[in-house]
Parts: C-alpha cells; structure tokens; sequence
C-alpha cells in the first residue's frame, strides 16, 4: 500500500482486489467458512488522507451513503488503534472513494487497512506488518490482505496469507447498480453440494509461469451460482465480458463486481466503451503486484 507524506499528514492509496479464485473448502463451529482464494490488488483505489488533531475520531467521505461513524469499517480502525495503543491525540480522515460500496472488491477492508497503516506510520508506532495484520483481522477478513497488499493464496477465512508474484494484465471492472450481503450470500451458499471447485494449485503453477490463457481458463468462484441466483444480472455481464473477447471472466468475491481479463489494450478499451454505455461503474485498470508504480 503506497503512502505519500503531506504537509499535514500522510495520503494512502487503498486499492481494490479481485479473486481469480474463490473456493469454500470446508464449514468452522463458530459458523465461519473455511476458504481457499487467489486474490490480486487492482490499481483502482480510494485515497485516505490521515492526519492528526487534538482529540477525537472525525471521518469525512464524498459519498452520500457511505456513514462516516461506527458503522463504517475504517472510523472502526481508527478506534481499535486508539484503544489499543493508549494513543495521544484525535485523528481526522478523509476518504476520496473510488472503488464501488459492496461490490465484492474489498473497498471498505481497504480503507481500513489505510487507517491502520497511516496512523501506525504518523505516530511512529513502529508495529510490525505482521502484528498489524493481526489487529486488521479483528475487523474483517480481507483486511489483512490489504494491508499486506500485492498478490496472495489466502487459506482459513481469509487471514492466512502467502504472497505470490501475481500476474500483470488490464483487468475490465463492471458492478451493476445493485448491493449484494456477503452475509447472505453465504448464508444460501450449500457448500457441500458445491460441483464445480477451482484447481488452485493449477492456477498457481499457471500465475507462475506466466500463462495468461492458462490462468484465464481456470477463473472460479464457488459463490457465483448463489449471486446469480438472486442477481441474473451478474451472469448476463459475465457473458458480455466474453463476447467482448476477454480471455476470462469471473465475478469478484461475493459481487456482484464481474471482471474480465486482457491482454491486449485496444481489445479491453472497446469493451469499457460497450459495457460503459449500459453501466455506470465500469473501470478499465491494471493489476498491481505491489512496489511503486511512478505514475501517481
């Protein structure tokens, strides 16, 4: 996760995440699904500026009905930082949102993961990634991702994570103008009647040796069958994607964000421009595998 130093404090740029897996491999006691997933950072991102003020959380966004109080993940990191770390002071956030609400691409986890990291960096706390991943998990599962950033296998529910290089393509975003609960989602999710199961070590051996093709022909997402369900829509745009010569596609986390992947850019700009026209939240980015890009 990029951070930039201001003059009154520090911008962070809290990218997104798509899975080019997702797979329910088992059910906790406590209710919980056991997952094994693919996830790859995406370079379309909020901008959270932090800085510091005399007392107090105040947390600021530029859209209507994103809440800008406790029910809102990233005012709950700020809290848990506060608490935990006895921290002098308030905090004031700015969140420029980008990335889709509950779009299955991780926008609020990211934000939260910006807060973590921002306050840890501008009071000098020094925490380790790992032990801030830790805090992270107490708030949701793909929050310790974000903050570890990049590409990664994640195993349990989502926390235990080995970072791999990731692959390096356009990615075409498309969320249609509908929420979905990740709650309900997997509440109808029968995950032992699942028939179709990705190939995970497949698609890592595919991600390594850099076999785009391989690596589009092995997309799946367990999860996909209960949104399209209850959201037709998403297989409609899915089947868009692959009219419009992508080499895969696959919808992202819970949805009911579907992304397609390209190779090449004129291919994947005229597919923006098709799907643009008919829905409102279609982006075109690249991949990001971590590390500074020099463009931003």
């Amino acid at each position: 996760m990029q951070e930039i130093e201001t003059a009154k404090g520090i911008k962070i740029y809290a990218r997104a995440k798509i899975n080019l897996s997702l797979d329910v491999v088992g059910k906790r006691s406590d209710g919980y699904h056991e997952l094994r997933m693919i996830m790859q950072q995406v370079d379309l991102y909020d901008e959270v500026d932090i800085r510091k003020t005399k007392s107090g959380i105040l947390l600021k966004t530029d859209c209507d009905f994103v809440p800008n109080d406790e029910r809102n993940i990233a005012y709950q990191a700020a809290q848990l930082m506060m608490k935990r770390y006895r921290m002098d002071g308030g905090v004031e956030i700015h969140i420029k949102k980008n990335i889709p609400v509950a779009a299955g691409l991780a926008g609020g986890s990211a934000d939260a993961a910006a807060v973590l990291q921002g306050m840890n960096q501008l009071w000098k706390l020094e925490i380790p990634q790992q032990e801030l991943m830790q805090i992270g998990l107490q708030l949701g599962a793909d929050v310790p991702f974000c903050i570890l950033g990049g590409a990664a296998l994640a195993e349990g529910i989502g926390e235990k994570l080995t970072p791999i290089k990731g692959i390096d393509q356009w990615v075409l975003l498309c969320k249609p103008n509908i929420g979905v609960s990740t709650q309900e989602v997997y509440r109808n999710l029968d995950w032992e009647t699942i028939q179709d199961h990705p190939d995970t070590q497949q698609l890592l051996k595919a991600i390594e040796d850099e076999n785009i093709y391989e690596v589009a022909g092995g997309l799946c997402n367990v999860l996909e069958t209960v949104t399209m369900r209850m959201h037709p829509l998403v297989k409609d745009i899915k089947a868009k994607m692959m009219e419009y010569n992508a080499l895969g596609s696959l919808m992202s986390g819970s949805g009911p964000t579907v992304f397609g992947l390209y190779k090449d850019y004129t291919k994947a700009k005229n597919a923006y421009l098709k799907l643009r026209r008919i829905y409102q939240q279609t982006y075109l980015v690249k991949t990001y595998s971590g590390g500074d890009r020099g463009d931003e």
